[in-house]
């Protein structure tokens, strides 16, 4: 998809992380020093968005419904209730619904009016997302958009297209990887990325496992 940078990047390039992180602390100083800002409130929203929102958390909810198929029968039920209810995890908003890629079943997320997204469970949405290119042509031709994705899917696999609203929100259980059945709850949730989430991309099989069997 010309134009659209849409790949999750876990490691950014150091020196431009190193720019940014002086451009941000030269700010803070100047708010804090100015009095337009608390420090402690800073912090406070580093805090939440560090620990309490963002990709990692639905990457946690993910993983755990691969290793526990009560707890993905319950998000499959009611995805909100079911996070919600459980400690291990921060509290989302209301009315997310969770939906499960199969063999057969390829699921995409979509809002087609603006950029309605999952923000708690995902984070911030992608350049891409937002753009009126996907948010119109994943809807007419998704199979030609997911291909300049990088995702090529069989003619056997049926794709569904999901449309975000103000008052539904959608995350995608994409398939577990073949050859992780050894893996810790810790270490599948390190597989799982944020396209993934939104149906954009797959997850590739463990090293050294031929996903064609």
């Amino acid at each position: 998809m010309s134009g659209f940078h849409h790949h999750d990047h876990k490691h950014e390039n150091s020196s431009s992380l190193t720019d940014i992180e002086t451009r941000v602390k030269a700010l803070e100083s100047v708010l804090v020093s100015k009095g337009l800002v608390e420090r402690e409130a800073i912090n406070a929203i580093i805090e939440h968005f560090e620990n309490k929102v963002g990709p990692h958390i639905g990457a946690r909810v993910i993983a755990r419904a691969w290793v526990s198929p009560d707890f993905k029968r319950l998000l499959l039920a009611d995805a909100t209730k079911t996070i919600n209810d459980d400690a291990d995890f921060p509290e989302v908003g209301q009315h997310l619904i969770a939906i499960e890629n199969t063999d057969e079943i390829h699921n995409v997320v979509v809002c087609t009016l603006c950029s309605c997204y999952p923000w708690d469970i995902l984070g911030l949405p992608p350049v891409w997302y937002k753009s009126a290119p996907y948010r119109s042509r994943i809807v007419r031709n998704p199979r030609a958009v997911l291909k300049e994705f990088g995702l090529d899917l069989s003619d056997d696999n049926k794709i569904r297209i999901w449309d975000s609203t103000a008052e539904t929100r959608y995350l995608v259980i994409p398939r577990r990887p073949i050859g992780t059945e050894s893996y810790s709850e810790g270490e599948l949730a390190n597989l799982v990325t944020r396209d993934s989430m939104i149906g954009t991309s797959e997850i590739p099989s463990a090293r050294g496992v031929d996903s064609n069997g």
